[in-house]
Parts: structure tokens; sequence; C-alpha cells
């Protein structure tokens, strides 16, 4: 048997054996049931990372980041209800068992058996990856996270307090607290001090903000030694954040701790960090050979901490077991889970590409769709603006009379971000918003877009509709990872039982007069066009705006999409079309009652009736050139035909063909880079799928940051570069 024993199980029993334990730990707090009931989830969390190794060995596993050393954080559990949501850090395996313990009905054994072996039968992720997390537990999935869950864990502890004042009743109970284990490296990382800096920042200020934090300290991040004091001098100084501090070795310290840290969390309704001193056993992974990097003797004395050795010796302290009592029950243990581990690797796997990408897009919502506003309670609303109701109006106004609107019809939507409430927004977008709906519900931000983003997803696991908003497109970038790497993969691991719909308002794109920079001037989206399931909506005036926020509302409310909203900042405002005070670029405001145009059905202008010469097929700021480039043509007697694509992620590229009315002239505006742009992906798409049917040329922006002032309009196509190249096209030889 013990050559197919771990060699930490083999030392293990013969310590038990020979009762070479340490001192016994065996406070008198926790009772000797819970004593037991604490082991075993350590016991079983150590022995299904052994497991794992040897699995690993036999090619039947494919992850081997364990929690050994760690096992202290079943203790944290206890000291918390099911119903409080937790963020787990990779290495809180027990934490996960102990929780499972307390819903009956769950397997975690046999669970996370499943995810080591990638089954498609592994309940939360399906084969997908291996993650902690259950619908039943309130444990969302979490991969291989450093520190980028704990935004989204802060924006679920102030959704929770957020929902008692809208009187909402959320997924997770208004008495609940928000919880997230993390690292000691994880707490260097931007998202980590970001995540504190704004819980701290909320509380500072009375906003309830119950959220757990839990850095599980062993003092390595794979190789880096974390310098002696720092996690306690870097948590400890933090202001409205209560600090607590606890030994992992000493089961009933840590439960004792961790108890008075969730009470004061939840009492207070104020955040706090407990700060767990832990060790690492077996390396980082399976793969790391701790050896290289650090002394013998330093790895055996740490060895000496292993907090299932002190567990061990407490129960023969208390004579729960004597030692053949406990050694019985340690190997009966390790054979069951090889047992349970043999079948969990025979259990199907995911065979086909369909079936992997199957949870990219989450399920719809079965709840029924809110009524209708009444025209009365319109009235009400929109009597700031009673002025303007019937007139035209440019983008930025009806995008507010959008916001307006839906937050009428929508109640659990809300809306927030750097000075969005009563000053309105940097360009009016969310005037009157704050004094309509009120600060519960239009909220203004730290100025941070990791954390407004995190806010977003916790609050739209909470079950309300987030529509958060970033200031300008530039500052998404530092951000983007909880777009990418946390809001757009949920639904993914954890096989569409969680999802985070929210609507992600950005002011961007170039062409802004007497405001320069490529730090406000950004041209450039690609990062969303990476993401799997996002979809990215831009409008290029106001009825359109209006409608395409509808759109996008209803995707996230009844599709759980998350959506980018791309506005254009130069358009914002934008009134003449041709010359001053044509007023061709104002629209009348579409009644909300209007049918919302099909997903990536494009918009259609043309000035003719019979088949036009060329077709423009554009977006934003390109649409609006190239109706002023057809005004030029049309003069010449060429017939332009123009598409604005509206949603840019995914590309439709079927119902633009369409849309083409026969034309083979096809010339692509796009004002974003060559390199790297829409235009690549529809000149591509055009060429695959409909070889030698079109003759298209692209015309783009240069590959360059956008300069200050009128050299900003010396890199990006202009009405006069469109009429040039569509004449071009027209007057030359058929491709």
């Amino acid at each position: 048997m013990a050559a197919s024993m771990h060699p930490w199980l083999v030392e293990f029993i013969q310590r038990i054996e020979q009762q070479r334990l340490p001192p016994g730990l065996a406070g008198g707090v926790l009772s000797d049931a819970e004593l037991l009931e604490l082991f075993d989830t350590q016991l079983s969390s150590r022995l299904l990372d052994l497991q794992s190794r040897l699995m690993q060995a036999q090619g039947q596993s494919f992850y081997t980041i364990g929690s050994a050393g760690h096992e202290s954080n079943a203790a944290v559990a206890k000291a918390l209800r099911p119903t409080d949501p937790a963020f787990l850090h990779y290495r809180s395996g027990a934490f996960f068992i102990q929780r499972a313990k307390q819903v009956p009905g769950s397997t975690p054994l046999y669970d996370m058996l499943l995810s080591f072996a990638a089954s498609s039968e592994d309940p939360i992720a399906a084969g997908r990856h291996k993650v902690l997390g259950s619908l039943a537990l309130n444990i969302p999935p979490q991969t291989s996270t450093i520190g980028s869950h704990l935004p989204k864990s802060m924006g679920a502890a102030f959704a929770i307090g957020l929902s008692k004042r809208l009187h909402h009743q959320g997924n997770w109970p208004h008495d609940a607290i928000a919880m997230a284990s993390f690292g000691d490296a994880s707490a260097n990382h931007s998202t980590t001090v970001g995540a504190l800096n704004a819980a701290s920042w909320t509380a500072y200020q009375n906003i309830p903000m119950p959220l757990l934090l839990v850095c599980e300290d062993n003092g390595l991040g794979i190789s880096t030694h974390t310098p002696k004091g720092w996690i306690q001098q870097q948590l400890q100084q933090r202001p409205a954040l209560k600090y607590f501090q606890a030994d992992g070795t000493n089961l009933t310290e840590t439960y004792l701790t961790a108890k008075a840290a969730a009470d004061y969390v939840r009492e207070k309704r104020k955040p706090a960090v407990l700060h767990l001193r832990t060790i690492r056993l077996f390396g980082h992974a399976g793969a790391d050979v701790e050896s290289s990097y650090r002394r013998k003797e330093a790895i055996a004395q740490e060895a000496e901490q292993d907090p299932v050795l002190h567990s061990a010796a407490a129960l023969l302290q208390r004579d729960i077991f004597d030692a053949p009592g406990l050694l019985d029950y340690v190997t009966s243990q390790q054979q069951r889970i090889a047992r349970i581990a043999a079948v969990a690797a025979s259990r199907p796997k995911l065979t086909e590409a369909t079936q992997v990408m199957a949870s990219i897009v989450p399920p719809a919502n079965p709840k029924p769709a809110p009524q209708a506003v009444p025209e009365p309670t319109r009235e009400a609303i929109f009597q700031f603006d009673k002025h303007n109701r019937n007139k035209p109006q440019h983008l930025a106004k009806m995008l507010n009379w959008a916001l307006h609107d839906l937050m009428a019809k929508h109640s659990q939507m809300v809306m927030f971000g750097e000075d969005v409430a009563k000053k309105g927004g940097v360009y009016g977008v969310t005037q009157h918003l704050f004094e309509g709906f009120g600060p519960n519900r239009v909220l203004n931000t730290l100025l941070d877009e990791q954390s407004i983003l995190g806010l977003a997803i916790g609050m739209a696991q909470q079950g309300l509709l987030p529509v958060p908003e970033i200031q300008f497109l530039a500052y998404v970038h530092n951000a983007e990872d909880q777009i990418r790497g946390e809001a757009a993969t949920l639904s993914f691991f954890s096989n569409g039982q969680y999802t985070n719909p929210m609507v992600i308002r950005i002011a961007g794109l170039a062409y802004q007069k007497g405001f320069g920079g490529h730090f406000h001037n950004d041209n450039s989206f690609a990062v969303f066009r990476d993401i799997p399931g996002v979809i990215v909506l831009c409008p290029s005036h106001g009825r359109n705006g209006a409608l395409l926020m509808r759109q996008a509302i209803e995707l996230a409310e009844r599709q759980q999409r998350v959506v980018v909203m791309l506005e254009p900042i130069a358009l914002y405002m934008t009134r003449d079309l041709v010359s001053e005070g044509d007023n061709g670029w104002l629209f009348d405001y579409p009644h909300p009652d209007e049918p919302i145009p099909e997903l990536g059905e494009p918009e259609v202008f043309s000035a003719h009736n019979a088949t036009e010469d060329l077709v423009i097929v554009t977006y934003g700021n390109g649409y609006y050139l190239s109706r002023q480039a057809e005004q030029q043509l049309r003069e010449q007697g060429h017939k332009v035909r123009i598409l604005d694509i509206r949603c840019l992620v995914p590309l439709h590229t079927d119902k633009l063909v369409a849309q083409f009315n026969g034309v083979k002239k096809v010339l692509i505006v796009d004002e974003c880079r060559r390199r790297g742009s829409l235009s690549e992906e529809l000149f591509t798409s055009l060429h695959e799928n409909y070889p030698d049917q079109f003759q298209v040329q692209r015309l783009t922006a240069d590959d360059s940051f956008i300069p200050l002032g009128k050299a900003a309009y010396l890199t990006l196509p202009s009405a006069a570069a469109i009429t040039v190249a569509a004449k071009h096209m027209i007057e030359g030889a058929e491709g």
C-alpha cells in the first residue's frame, strides 16, 4: 500500500504509530465533535491534494496547485454562514469542503475530484478548469486568481448593503457578508491594493461595506519571499479596515479569531481583514522544485508547523482517538478518496469544441420582463427637460433621455462611475439622473477603474443591473482584466450557473476638438474584440444612441450579457452635418414602444432608388464622415450606399452583406488603426465567406497614437479622404 501513497502520508502514518506528533493545541472552545469535524475537513483537503498528484502521474489530473499548509481556512468557513458569498483563493480547498458540510446533500470530495480530472460532469465548470465554486454553496468560481477577484468581492459587499437600501431581494440576504481569500504575494497586486483602498474609502464614509478579507500568508510567492512583517504593516494601517490576526496551525485560535472578525463585519457592516499565518507544503505546484530556492533545513522546519499534524495531536490529547484509532481513521479516509478518484477519473470529458464553448453565452433570464412605464410617470420624469421634449436632439441628449426611461423601467438598474451623479458626467450624459432616481441608484465612485468594474461584477451577481461608466476609453486599459478575466469568464467557468450581466458605458474614440492627447483621444478598442461573449455596440447619432442603449439594457437584463456601449465623444454634441447651422445631425427621440433593431442589423442610408455604385461600411465617427463624403460624391454624380455597423462585436457579416443591395464594390472606413482594427476582421470575413464576390478596400487611421491640437487629425480618416477613396473605387476598373 505504501508504494501507492504520497511520501507525506507514509511519514504521517509513521508519526502516528510512533507518537511523534507536535504538542497538541487542544483548546476547549471547540467541542470534541467540532474538532473532529474540522480535522476531517483538513485531512480530506490534504488527501485530495496528494491524490491529485498521484492522478497527474497517471495522466488523470491536470492541476496540482493545492491547499497543503492552508487547511486552517476550514475554521474560517465554520465561522461564516453558507449564505455568505465566498470568493476563494486557489488554496482554499478546506474552506470549500467545510462550507459543503453546512449544506445537506453536498458531495465536495467527488465534485473536486471531477474538477481535478477535467470531467464534463464536474458540477461547476463542467471540465473547463479546476475551480473552487458552487452555486448551492454561494461560492462563485475563481480560476488562478492573483488578486483579480478582490474588486468584485468588494463590489458584492457593497451590493449587499445597497440591496437593503433599495428593498431589493438579491441572491444573498441583507445580513450576509462577502468574504474573499488571497495570498501574501497577491497582497501586492494592484487589484488587491485597489480593492482594499475602495473598501476603506467606502467604509470611511460610513457606507455599508460588509467585507471580510482573509490573507493566507505563507511567506512565499512561488519562489519570492515576502519580507518579514510586510503583510502586517500593509494591512494594519488602513483607515476603516479592522485588522485581525491568527496562527493558522491552531484550529481553535483560527476559529475564534475568524468568528470575531466575521461577527464584527456582520454587526458593524464594516470591512475587516484576517491575517492568517500559514505555511506552504510541497512547493507552489507539482512541477515546482522547492529545494532549488529554499534551504532544506527551512523546508523541514516548516513541515513541523503542519496544521494537520497539530490537529491530529489535539485529537490524541483530548482522547478523541487513541493512536491505532486515529491511524485507522486516516487510512480509511485515504482509501475512500482513492476509490472516489478512480470513479471520477473514468467519467466523461469534453470532446467537442461546441461543448467547450456552450457556456460562453449565458442562459436567458427566465424572469418576466418589466412592465412599460405609464405615460404620466414618464411626463413627470422628463419635467426637467420639457422644453426640449419634441425637438430633434444630439447624441448626448438622447442617451440621457434613454437612460431616464430605462432607469424608470428597470428598478434594479444602478448607474455609477466618476462624476456621474450631481455633475452629470464630464459630457452631461447623466445629468438629472441623480435628482430623478436618488443617491442609491446614481453613484459617484472613487477614481479607480478596477474598482468601478469590480463593483459592477459584485452588483450583477447580487441580482442588480449595473451600468458603470468609464470616463474615457483609454482609462479602461489599466482595468481590462476585470472584463476579460472576470466578468466575461464567469458564465464560462460556471457552466452558465453564475452570470454578471452589465452595460459598461465608455466614452471614447477620436476626433475630439480642443481635447487632445491619446489618453482622451483613444481610437483602439481591440481589447474588447478579443473577449469571447462580450457584445460591443456603438452609436453614431442620437436616435441610434437611444435604440442601442435600450438594446444594451435588454441584452443584459434578458440575456444576461456583458455589453460595452462605446459612445463617440466627438459626436456627443454634434448638431450639424455639412454646414454650420444645418442641424443635419439632430434626430427625433424614438418612443420607448418603438421596436429595438435586431442585434447586428446595420442602419442603411441611401439617397437613391437605383442600385448604387459603392457601399461604404463603417461605424461611429466614420459613419458621420461618410455621410459628409456621400453628399460630395452625390454632387459629382456618384451613388453611394452607407451602412452603419452599430454592433461591432460580434460582427454580423451576413447581415451587412444582405444590405449591400447587389453592390460589388465595398469601402470599409475604420477610424481605428490599420493594424488590429475591426476593418481587418470585416475584410477577412468578406473574402473568406464570399470569395471573389466583392472588390474590397480599407481606409483606416494610421498606426499611431493621437497627438495634441490640429495634428490629431493628420493620422485619422477624413471626409475628404473618404471622398477620394470612394471616387477612385467607383471610377476604377472592376476588380
